[in-house]
């Protein structure tokens, strides 16, 4: 004699749609605060923003705004230069070698850019001369250290050698994300370690390096600013040569706050494309969509009892 299992009448879920009531009030007040700001800018005549569109293409702003760019440029060219050379040398198996670029990491990630791009600009106090020559031997020429340290390469140095400190760990982290099995793999086909980190390793350890160098150039843009207390004449300082004769000054800041927006735009573009020039192959999941999932409520499967 056999049984079957009676069908249980399964009631039919209730989907209530979340208020997301903390979404709203954050949203609301976000929004609020927005348009008070931008009443505020609107109709406070302290901006002066006839001012603002007087000067911002301004020749000496625009002559600031290159040199800024130049300097930008060439301070992260020595730092990433630098940078990986210092990062091989602290993976080197050279005790000496690996010791000296910790140290170089160490001291210049440990003293502040200010001090620094001072000690350069003040480099003649403590050399009034550089010259060349034999060591402990003939001198065979010298130039007057002022002369060759001006404020464009004390900026320069101070930028891109600091820079190098922190590229030097970014490009490490980098090349240790390559598994060892690829550096193996090149050593097995008769490859040097030149041609090993060239060819393979940092290939590979570009989608790890990438995105903190679009970080890093980006915060060079805004570290040029310090070289105002050295007298090179990038944005900030054109800015301040102008403000400081006409006493204009929150309008001048202004100007130079809208060109700095305007080049950190530009390189946050360069940085998401060479992100995603970089980074294909490596984001399997990244094309896979999830749209909506159906919640159905579960119906027990019937069976029955053997007699």
């Amino acid at each position: 004699m056999s049984a079957a299992v009676t069908e249980q009448q399964v009631p039919s879920a209730v989907v209530v749609p979340s208020r997301h009531t903390g979404k709203w009030i954050s949203a609301g007040a976000v929004l609020l605060i927005a348009v008070l700001l931008l009443y505020s800018m609107a109709t406070n005549n302290r901006f002066e923003w006839d001012v603002v569109g007087q000067y911002l293409f301004a020749k000496p702003i625009l002559l600031g705004v290159m040199n800024t760019m130049i300097l930008t440029v060439l301070s992260m060219i020595i730092g990433i230069l630098l940078g990986i050379v210092i990062a091989v040398g602290r993976l080197s198996d050279n005790l000496i070698v690996s010791k000296a670029a910790w140290f170089y990491a160490w001291f210049f990630r440990g003293t502040p850019l200010l001090v620094q791009l001072l000690f350069w600009f003040f480099l003649s106090a403590l050399v009034p001369r550089i010259g060349l020559g034999v060591p402990f031997g003939p001198e065979l020429f010298s130039l007057d250290t002022n002369d060759l340290i001006t404020p464009f390469m004390a900026a320069m140095l101070g930028l891109g050698l600091n820079e190098a400190a922190y590229m030097s760990e970014i490009v490490r982290s980098g090349i240790s994300s390559v598994t060892p099995g690829q550096t193996e793999a090149a050593k097995s086909i008769g490859m040097t370690r030149l041609q090993t980190m060239r060819r393979v390793v940092l290939p590979q350890a570009m989608r790890i390096i990438i995105p903190p160098t679009g970080n890093e150039t980006i915060g060079m843009l805004k570290q040029t600013s310090l070289v105002l207390v050295i007298g090179y004449s990038e944005l900030l300082t054109s800015a301040s040569l102008i403000y400081s004769r006409t006493y204009q000054t929150i309008p001048l800041l202004i100007v130079a706050a809208i060109w700095y927006l305007f080049i950190t735009a530009l390189l946050s573009i360069a940085q998401y494309f060479l992100e995603k020039r970089y980074g294909r192959g490596f984001s399997p999941l990244s094309s896979i969509r999830v749209d909506k999932y159906d919640a159905e409520p579960a119906t027990p499967a019937l069976t029955e009892t053997p007699s």
